[in-house]
């Protein structure tokens, strides 16, 4: 068995958040290895789901292993996209890295997982509401027979990205103003966000941390973000209309677990920082 290492496997590189990821790693930290499906300089050519063997072979090639896996390969919500193989995607990518010798795995979940709600923590029952939530949700509990067997996996559930989230999607895609809810006490909705490089920083730290890491982990900057804010930063064009009645003002996570963990600056938690963060890894 090839000697594990700080070098660490990211999957889903060709994804929004994995491209914001990977041009945002922080330097200096662990050496990174990018996953592809399909050949890439410097990268990775593997498909979890043909098996372990692509991954094996770069181990046995490299006469060492990863230290861990940051899996953000997935499937996200779209027209005829399969939500399903959230889990299969995931069973395979942590079946691999169990018989590569790697025994940490960080697994990208998401907020969906919990419905509509505010400061919710990681105890928080998890009541999904679409059919993405509850994907993810059945993909965290398929990680139970690994874990059983001493695999260390731990499900973020990520809030909103910045750059890889519907109002700044929006805004790159200049549709025109934007039109953002307005609720009985004038203001907008607020939710929990994070940028990219704020993220990539977060998971370099959970990759290297040397305890054992919690089985879920709530993934956002620690003070929520109005979205006017949000809108205000990335100099678009907005306007407001009555919230209707079944809209939440504030769907939000409660972060204290990540904290202790993680150092944030207190400008990660602002929206012209996110948006620089979101703008600087695009352009990258």
């Amino acid at each position: 068995m090839a000697k594990a290492d700080d070098h660490i496997l990211l999957t889903g590189a060709s994804g929004r958040v994995g491209r914001m990821v990977l041009r945002s790693w922080p330097q200096g930290r662990q050496a990174l290895t990018a996953q592809y499906r399909r050949p890439h300089p410097g990268a990775l050519c593997w498909d979890p789901l043909d098996g372990p063997g692509a991954l094996l072979a770069h181990a046995d090639r490299a006469g060492r292993c990863f230290g861990a896996v940051v899996a953000l390969a997935g499937v996200v919500p779209g027209p005829g996209r399969d939500l399903s193989l959230n889990r299969t995607i995931a069973e395979a990518t942590v079946d691999a890295a169990a018989q590569a010798g790697i025994t940490r795995v960080i697994l990208a979940s998401s907020s969906a997982v919990y419905g509509a709600g505010e400061a919710m923590d990681e105890d928080a029952p998890p009541a999904p509401v679409n059919a993405y939530g509850a994907a993810k949700r059945e993909m965290e509990t398929a990680c139970a027979p690994w874990r059983a067997r001493g695999m260390e996996i731990c499900c973020l559930r990520i809030g909103n990205v910045a750059g890889a989230d519907a109002l700044l999607l929006n805004v790159a895609g200049g549709h025109g103003a934007l039109v953002i809810d307005r609720f009985a006490d004038g203001g907008g909705p607020v939710r929990s966000y994070i940028g990219p490089a704020t993220l990539a920083a977060v998971l370099a730290t959970l990759c290297r941390h040397a305890d054992p890491l919690p089985d879920v982990l709530n993934i956002a900057a620690p003070v929520p973000v109005a979205m006017t804010a949000l809108a205000q930063a990335a100099g678009a064009r907005y306007e407001t209309r009555p919230a209707p009645p079944e809209a939440h003002q504030r769907i939000t996570l409660d972060c204290r677990r990540l904290a202790a963990l993680h150092h944030f600056a207190p400008k990660d938690s602002t929206a012209a920082e996110m948006v620089r963060q979101w703008h600087a890894s695009s352009a990258a």
